[in-house]
């Protein structure tokens, strides 16, 4: 969401961040709207201050015996009041014409973000790691999980259809152990308070985090208009909405472990094998909510926290800078960490991590209080994902695999799977 004023002072601005995007220029539509929003309500303010006067000269006239004046002065402010009751009905619409087109409109990117179409204009930040050297044709991480005997996909599409799995024994176990390891260190080294947040939320909550209304088709919904959260972005960072924080208690970091849902609608075709893409996955999630000051740097001590969990597990990875055109629809600028995949022989996205600037903080209401000055001004949200549990258990599975299909327990999750240091195949 934007603020109207900035866009008044700076449609060039504004029109030139969209254009980044790939989109055609909207100051004019906007701020033909805006005005005519403004000089509506002028119109009633006006017919509410001279409703008010006359009122007033309603009982002066009846006073000095002027009945005709009197009655006159009635017909005005009945007049007047019918014009008040139907123009307020016209500024909510007018209102909600802007707020929509607000609404529909992505975050405008930062100056330091390469400009591109797609993913082919990213730019690789660093690499780290060494990609590992197999003496045998690595395997992907289904078929890992399908001769080790522990990873199920039959049985969870008889329950459940297309893009679930059921995970059993040791694995299960091992998947648990990484969302636990990424859960200490984010809140004991990385000063992470720990939540548990609800997994359905109201539709503004979605809003406010602006996966609605665009991505709805994306998401699913409840009955009684409930919504799955398609990450814990969602309920943590709407734990700031409608509210006044003191710059003091600035940043606040949140992190949960949760499941997340998704349709998948626009993935048709895409990663049907395996766990990759699906429709239930857990994820351990990243949020700050910091100053405007702040928030630039935060982003990179989130992105650190993102990639220490991979250096950890002694797992290769990649970071990328996005493209305007392949970044969030709620971002100014994300880093994607792309984790090494010896069974795909390529890397894979396993975190993103965006700042948001003000962009959710308006469509949520959150604002802080400066310890100097008056008045408040609006938060910066940011979020990221430290890391996707069920690919980083795809990661772990297939960079430690053995020749025998085997896998050996990073020395990380050891104590996290106490007497286990390899996962045997079934015989």
């Amino acid at each position: 969401m934007f603020d109207v004023r900035w866009i008044r002072e700076n449609p060039e601005s504004f029109d030139a961040g969209l254009a980044k995007r790939g989109l055609e220029a909207r100051s004019s539509e906007i701020l033909r709207l805006d005005e005519a929003r403004r000089g509506h309500i002028a119109k009633l303010q006006d017919a509410q201050t001279r409703r008010n006067d006359a009122s007033k000269q309603i009982g002066a006239a009846k006073g000095s015996g002027d009945d005709a004046a009197a009655q006159s002065l009635i017909a005005e402010v009945a007049e007047l009041k019918s014009f008040i009751q139907g123009g307020e009905e016209e500024e909510r619409r007018l209102t909600e014409d802007l707020d929509g087109l607000l609404a529909a409109l992505p975050n405008l990117p930062l100056d330091d973000v390469p400009v591109g179409a797609d993913e082919a204009a990213n730019l690789e930040h660093r690499v780290a790691g060494d990609i590992p050297d197999f003496d045998f044709e690595p395997r992907q991480h289904f078929e890992i999980g399908e001769t080790l005997g522990l990873m199920d996909f039959e049985t969870a599409a008889r329950i459940s259809g297309a893009r679930f799995v059921v995970l059993k024994g040791a694995l299960a176990r091992l998947e648990r152990a990484l969302a636990a390891f990424m859960l200490d260190l984010q809140t004991n080294e990385n000063g992470y308070l720990e939540v548990q947040p609800p997994f359905l939320v109201r539709p503004d909550a979605l809003f406010g985090t602006s996966q609605l209304p665009k991505f709805a088709e994306d998401l699913f919904r409840t009955t009684d208009d409930k919504w799955l959260i398609p990450t814990a972005e969602v309920p943590l960072t709407n734990m700031v909405r409608e509210t006044i924080v003191d710059e003091g208690d600035l940043p606040l970091r949140f992190t949960a472990h949760t499941p997340c849902f998704r349709s998948e609608a626009g993935s048709a075709g895409k990663d049907t094998r395996g766990m990759f893409r699906q429709h239930q996955f857990t994820k351990v999630e990243l949020v700050s909510i910091t100053t405007p000051e702040q928030s630039d740097a935060e982003l990179e001590r989130m992105l650190s926290c993102a990639e220490e969990v991979l250096k950890r597990l002694e797992l290769p990875y990649r970071v990328v800078v996005l493209s305007t055109g392949d970044m969030g629809f709620g971002a100014r600028k994300t880093y994607d960490i792309e984790v090494w995949l010896p069974g795909q022989n390529q890397y894979r996205e396993i975190s993103s991590c965006s700042v948001c600037g003000d962009f959710q903080a308006r469509r949520m209401q959150a604002r802080y209080r400066p310890q100097e000055g008056k008045g408040t001004s609006f938060v910066h949200t940011l979020n990221g994902s430290g890391l996707a549990v069920g690919r980083t258990l795809i990661a772990v599975l297939e960079n430690y695999q053995m020749s025998d299909s085997s896998v050996r327990i990073p020395d990380a999750l050891k104590p996290y799977m106490p007497g286990i240091v390899s996962l045997e195949p079934s015989t």
